[in-house]
């Protein structure tokens, strides 16, 4: 029964489809399961974004094959984007994943708008094997348990690939970790947007006049203070304040030079730091929020005793692992980044900006609890440090190993873009966004994005194979 059971991944995003295009080309059985009621849900939710790393880098090889390859029951017509274009989050749907989820080998095997709310372990005689039993677990099955539209569905797997993402678990805007009082309250009333509002976009009327408070330093962060920036300009009546946790330090802030690989990431510093010198955007020092008021306004409240009477807050204070569905699973995770343990040193954001992550597959993805793996933007925790190339080849060896291919697991390579001098506030995927539009107030390109809260110089050669 266990062999007869299909491997179930968790999420259609680009890295949960990839996986099973993987298992497709390899004929295992597969059942993706997605949360939301369309591939990349979630991307779709900041499709206004453009991403840092080109076509080049989105495709993953093994759906690529399925997309191109004519069959009797698919005409293989698919033309991949130019590689050298910057997607937005929507063209990775629109262009890609709906493609490559609509494929006829693919398309049977997804179900849509079914939440994984708890994976387990179960007997193959339907007997329950909860956290604390050893015998016979690695040969039991999982059991995986969802919410659908038509209620409650429990589906067993022989091995489950967690693809879900960090999306939906942004970090609280509060300090040291947690919440601030009347933060959820705060949320709830509307004074909290999403990380990444499109304030030039459809959210125009909400931001447009408003005195808003932007929280965080890196990437995330950068994007909308720009995008602020630009609306401030035409509406001269908008407040565009950029709350730091710490003093505003230029290199932190700007970023360190030319010596990213990838431009329009480097362009993020100089956009941003000529929208400071205009007046355009006013930094705050030292914001540590202790508890948000939520009346006709929102009074924002400082450790040092300061009161922020803002209009909206945009929380770019990076995401973290959902880890409660998998709290009846062992597993061994990293202390200070929530990875997996053996990759946590590997993308420490100290130490690693996203070219200098070293190709990484199934062994160091592995977990006490056999056959279980977490892959894409959730296997790196709470660094910011992912690219989606990386995704693609951690899928690859983890398909590999579960298909019983041991040299191809092990064979793992990436080439990955090189980056230079980085920093950031830990808020996200360095796949996470450019500028939709180049910034006609500025020059060049300048900084990069994606590593440590200090500035780290990067001296070994990343992005080789193996690097």
């Amino acid at each position: 029964m266990k062999q007869s059971s299909p491997v179930v991944v968790i999420g259609a995003g680009p890295i949960g489809l990839a996986a099973a295009a993987h298992l497709i080309e390899r004929n295992q059985a597969v059942r993706v399961l997605e949360a939301g009621a369309s591939a990349g849900a979630a991307m779709q939710e900041w499709g206004h974004i453009k991403l840092f790393s080109t076509w080049k880098y989105n495709i993953d090889d093994a759906s690529r094959r399925l997309l191109e390859t004519a069959t009797e029951t698919y005409a293989g017509d698919w033309q991949a984007p130019r590689e050298t274009r910057l997607p937005t989050g929507a063209d990775m749907v629109t262009d890609y994943l709906e493609p490559l989820a609509a494929h006829p080998a693919l398309a049977p095997h997804i179900s849509y708008n079914h939440r994984v709310t708890h994976v387990t372990r179960v007997c193959e005689d339907g007997g329950g094997v909860d956290k604390t039993r050893t015998a016979g677990r690695a040969e039991s099955l999982f059991l995986v348990r969802t919410q659908t539209p038509s209620g409650v569905e429990d589906i067993v797997a022989r091995a489950v690939i967690d693809a879900s993402g960090t999306w939906h678990s942004p970090n609280p805007v509060g300090r040291s970790g947690i919440e601030a009082i009347g933060e959820a309250a705060a949320r709830e009333a509307g004074f909290i947007t999403t990380p990444l509002p499109d304030p030039l976009g459809a959210d125009l009327e909400r931001f447009a006049g408003k005195t808003v408070l932007v929280l965080g330093a890196g990437h995330s962060a950068a994007n909308s203070l720009i995008s602020l920036g630009h609306l401030r300009q035409k509406h001269p009546e908008t407040t565009v304040l950029w709350g730091l946790r710490g003093v505003a330090n230029p290199v932190r802030l700007y970023g360190g030079g030319i010596a990213d690989e990838l431009p329009a990431r480097g362009q993020l510093g100089t956009s941003l730091r000529r929208f400071v010198e205009l007046g355009d955007i006013t930094i705050l020092e030292n914001v540590s929020v202790t508890a948000l008021e939520a009346g006709e306004r929102l009074s924002v409240k400082l450790a040092d005793g300061r009161v922020l009477e803002v209009d909206l807050v945009v929380p770019a204070t990076g995401f973290r692992p959902n880890l409660q569905m998998l709290s009846e699973l062992r597993l061994d995770m990293d202390l200070t980044v929530e990875a997996p343990r053996e990759l946590g040193p590997l993308i420490d954001p100290e130490f690693h900006s996203c070219g200098t992550v070293k190709a990484h597959g199934e062994r160091a993805l592995s977990h006490p609890e056999k056959d279980f793996y977490i892959v894409g933007m959730k296997s790196y925790g709470r660094a910011p440090t992912f690219l989606m190339a990386t995704g693609f080849e951690q899928v690859r060896s983890i398909v590999a190993a579960l298909s019983g291919d041991r040299a191809a697991a092990d064979a793992v390579e990436l080439e990955l873009p090189q980056t230079g001098v980085c920093s950031t506030d830990l808020g996200g995927s360095c796949d996470a966004p450019a500028p939709t539009e180049p910034d006609s107030a500025t020059g060049a390109a300048s900084s990069s994005c994606c590593s440590s809260p200090e500035p780290v110089t990067i001296g070994l050669r990343s992005g080789m194979l193996n690097d």
